[in-house]
C-alpha cells in the first residue's frame, strides 16, 4: 500500500470521556472511540473493514474492487477514496436509477475519486447474492476485479472491526469489561467487535434499519457460540435514512454540547438510543460504556440537500 498515505491515518483513533445526560447521576462512565477521526475520507469503521480487504486484494494481483451500494452509500465513497490512495481501479454497483446531477454529493465525489458506477434496477441488485448475478458483472468487468460485499462485511472486514477492541485495551487498561455500544447496518462492525471480546462482555447494536432480519444477518457472520451481543430496534425512526424532527434536534444539542459532530443516519440514532436507554436505568451502576463513533459525516451533505435540512 501507499505508505504516505497510511502514515496519515490517525491510529489508533482516539479514545475519549464522553459526559450524557443521567449518566453521572446512574454511576455510568462513558468513553467514545473517535474513529471518524482516522481520515476525513477513509475514517470510520469503512476504513476498519476496507483495510484487510485491500490487503487481500493486493495479495491476490487484483486492480479493480467491485463493490456495491445505494446512491448515498458512505461504503462507495470510502471505497472509491481507498481506491484513489491505493491505485485501484474503482467500480459501483449502485441501487436503482442515476441520480440527476447534484442530487447525490456521495456519488459525484466517488465519481470524482474515480469510480465507475454501474446502475442497475432494484429487482437486479437484491439478486446480487446470486453467483451467476455476479458472475454476469464479472464478465462484463473483469475477472480480474476483487468483490468487496455491501458495507465492506465479509470475514476480511471482521476482523478489521476486531482492532478496535485491541486499540481500547492498550488506551484503558482498566476497562475490563465494559459494554460496547455501536450503530448497525449490515452489522459487520458489531460481529467483528464481538468476536474479539471475551464471552462474558456485551456489545449493543442500534439498528438504523427497520426489520429484524438484521439479526439473522449478523447470526450468519457469528458462530453459534458467540452470544454476547444483541440488536435494539427501537431507535431506528421509521427506518433507513428516515428521522424525526426530534432527532434533528437531539443531534444538533449533543453536537453543541461536546463538540463532537453526528449523522443523522447511523450515528445519532445510537446516540439518542444509549441516552434513552440511560434515562431508563438499563444499565447497572458502576457500569464502564464505550461507544464506537463510526464515521460516516461526509453523508451529511447528501441528506441536507436531500431533506432540506440544517444539520
Amino acid at each position: 500500500m501507499n505508505s504516505k498515505t497510511t502514515s496519515t491515518l490517525c491510529l489508533p483513533s482516539p479514545l475519549q470521556p464522553l459526559v450524557l445526560p443521567g449518566a453521572e447521576a446512574a454511576g455510568l462512565r462513558i468513553w467514545i472511540k473517535r474513529d471518524d477521526l482516522i481520515h476525513p475520507e477513509l475514517g470510520g469503521n469503512k476504513w476498519r473493514k476496507l483495510s484487510n480487504n485491500l490487503e487481500q486484494a493486493r495479495s491476490r494481483g487484483a486492480t479493480t474492487l467491485l463493490t456495491f451500494g445505494g446512491r448515498h452509500a458512505n461504503h462507495l465513497y470510502a471505497t472509491s477514496a481507498a481506491g484513489r490512495f491505493f491505485g485501484f481501479k474503482t467500480i459501483g454497483i449502485v441501487r436503482g436509477e442515476a441520480p440527476p446531477p447534484g442530487q447525490s454529493p456521495t456519488l459525484d465525489q466517488a465519481a470524482a475519486f474515480g469510480m465507475h458506477l454501474h446502475f442497475v434496477s432494484r429487482t437486479e441488485y437484491r439478486e446480487k447474492h446470486r453467483p451467476e448475478v455476479l458472475g454476469r458483472w464479472l464478465d462484463y468487468f473483469g475477472r480480474e476485479c476483487y468483490v468487496i460485499p455491501e458495507g465492506g462485511t465479509n470475514l476480511a472486514g471482521m476482523a478489521g472491526c476486531r482492532e478496535i477492541v485491541r486499540e481500547v485495551s492498550l488506551q484503558n487498561p482498566d476497562l475490563e469489561n465494559p459494554i460496547w455500544c455501536v450503530p448497525c447496518g449490515t452489522g459487520g462492525t458489531l460481529a467483528g467487535i464481538a468476536q474479539a471480546l471475551p464471552s462474558h462482555a456485551r456489545i449493543i447494536g442500534i439498528a438504523a434499519l427497520k426489520g429484524s432480519f438484521l439479526d439473522a444477518e449478523i447470526h450468519k457472520l457469528l458462530p453459534t457460540t458467540c452470544t454476547n451481543w444483541k440488536i435494539c430496534h427501537d431507535y431506528h425512526f421509521g427506518g433507513y435514512a428516515r428521522y424525526s424532527p426530534e432527532l434533528i434536534a437531539f443531534m444538533r444539542q449533543f453536537s453543541d454540547q461536546t463538540g463532537i459532530p453526528l449523522d443523522p443516519i447511523y450515528t445519532a440514532k445510537m446516540m439518542y438510543g444509549l441516552t434513552e436507554m440511560i434515562r431508563c436505568s438499563t444499565f447497572k451502576t458502576g457500569t464502564d460504556i464505550v461507544v464506537v463513533h463510526t464515521g460516516g459525516l461526509q453523508g451529511n451533505e447528501a441528506f441536507k440537500r436531500r431533506y432540506k435540512l440544517h444539520l
